[in-house]
């Protein structure tokens, strides 16, 4: 229940104002002076003040200053019986939610409360969804700040003061999305929406639709006015993902959108001016489509003003160890495991992987171990690679692994011939001279292969 008070020096006024919005289920407080509204304020937050513009010992306006210096938000409508213009304007310009004259009827009055604590309850939420999309994609949340990582973040806090398109570069799984988002919390936009959009998982025949919007009759199944992504970041940051896959068709309609900040909704006539701040992923060489005519390279140039490049985790070795606890932490908590830490081999596993499939993989991979483990360590056995990728430490030069192939390949040989190097020869294609020295380098010998008769 909403918790209202309200500041009149009328006592008539004063109870017929509380009895009008307790029936509307609203907890009123009603008090005759400032002094104690401004005690009561200090003892606990109201939702919502009405405060008369002539008080005895102040105006409702200084009484409403001095409740901000408590609760700056707290919304105000001010109410008065001498209604003019430039009191009205001096109370909104003074920080007033709006301005009522007396006598007004209550259908207005209510009105008035009910628009004034939605607004406040929007404000709230947007203020806890910021928030929370600090938490997650803020600086602090972004783990492992090795020497790379460090200079990629320092170029986001200078890009994400200007309103330059940018194009996030990385392979795969490297965090492009937490790039974007952190630019976006980082940036005067942050109070705007994020939109995202991954462009290789739109139909070509529905991306123009999607991006611009259309009306009503546009084309078959347009039943109604529908807004389009670009419009829906208003104010905002719009993020175009795997923006290799932007379709040709679609290229030269984007690139005038983001020249002339403005654009015409499929079907639509009227123009809908855009300010939005673009940033573009991509895991490809978008300068390599541009050459082979995939990509428009007045596009390219577009949305390539300030490149950010994210380093492999395989780059990355020293950031490992942290990011490998940070999951580990993660899934623990949301499995209710005790597992605590890796054991050392387990950790060298991990350090050890190329990680081609970067955190992204790496997160999968701490995923299943913790699900699987029963104790508070993680064993080696339970830290499961991508056995298609080799490990940095399993790559042997190639004359070592040529060396251990050929070992392989005459033990077999002469177990088979029993030690005889003349059939052993015969059966390689080689010349008996040549065959010994071959035992010679990779140190094997006939007579451990020969059997005693």
């Amino acid at each position: 229940m909403e918790k209202i008070l309200i500041v009149d020096d009328d006592s008539a006024i004063l109870k017929v104002l509380t009895m009008r919005l307790e029936a509307e289920k609203y907890s009123v407080t009603g008090v005759m002076g400032g002094e104690e509204a401004f005690a009561l304020q200090k003892q606990g937050f109201f939702d919502l003040a009405l405060i008369d513009y002539q008080l005895k010992e102040e105006t409702g306006i200084q009484l409403m200053e001095k409740l901000h210096g408590i609760d700056p938000e707290l919304p105000v409508i001010v109410l008065t019986a001498y209604g003019t213009i430039e009191r009205a304007v001096e109370a909104i310009q003074k920080g007033a939610h709006s301005f009522l004259t007396k006598p007004f009827k209550d259908a207005e009055l209510i009105h008035q409360v009910k628009t004034c604590l939605e607004k406040k309850k929007l404000v709230k939420e947007v203020k806890e969804l910021r928030g929370m999309l600090s938490k997650h994609y803020g600086f602090d949340n972004i783990i492992g700040k090795d020497k790379k990582m460090k200079k990629v973040l320092k170029l986001v806090a200078q890009a994400a003061d200007t309103d330059s398109n940018i194009l996030i570069q990385g392979e795969s799984g490297t965090g492009k999305e937490l790039i974007a988002k952190t630019l976006h919390v980082a940036s005067s936009r942050r109070d705007g929406p994020f939109i995202a959009v991954n462009c290789g998982a739109i139909p070509e025949t529905l991306f123009e639709s999607e991006l611009f919007g259309h009306k009503k009759g546009a084309f078959t199944g347009a039943v109604a006015n529908r807004k389009g992504l670009l419009e829906k970041a208003q104010g905002g940051t719009f993020f175009f993902d795997e923006s290799s896959e932007i379709p040709f068709s679609v290229q030269a309609k984007l690139l005038r959108v983001m020249q002339e900040n403005e654009f015409y909704p499929l079907g639509g006539g009227e123009k809908v001016s855009l300010q939005v701040r673009m940033v573009a992923a991509t895991n490809t060489d978008i300068a390599q489509e541009v050459e082979k005519g995939n990509f428009r390279e007045d596009l390219y140039y577009r949305i390539h003003v300030i490149p950010i490049k994210l380093p492999p985790l395989r780059e990355r070795k020293e950031s490992i160890p942290l990011l490998a606890q940070h999951f580990l932490n993660e899934f623990r908590t949301r499995m209710k495991k005790p597992v605590k830490k890796f054991s050392s081999r387990a950790m060298d596993k991990l350090l050890s992987s190329p990680w081609p499939g970067n955190i992204r993989e790496l997160k999968n991979v701490v995923e299943y171990s913790v699900a699987m483990s029963d104790n508070d360590i993680i064993s080696e056995d339970l830290i499961i690679l991508n056995k298609t990728h080799l490990s940095l430490h399993e790559v042997k030069p190639l004359k070592d692994a040529k060396l251990d192939f050929e070992k392989e390949y005459l033990a077999e040989l002469l177990e088979l011939t029993q030690g005889n190097v003349s059939k052993a020869a015969k059966l390689a294609g080689k010349y008996r001279a040549d065959l010994y020295e071959l035992m010679k380098k990779c140190g094997l010998k006939a007579d451990d292969f020969r059997k005693d008769m």
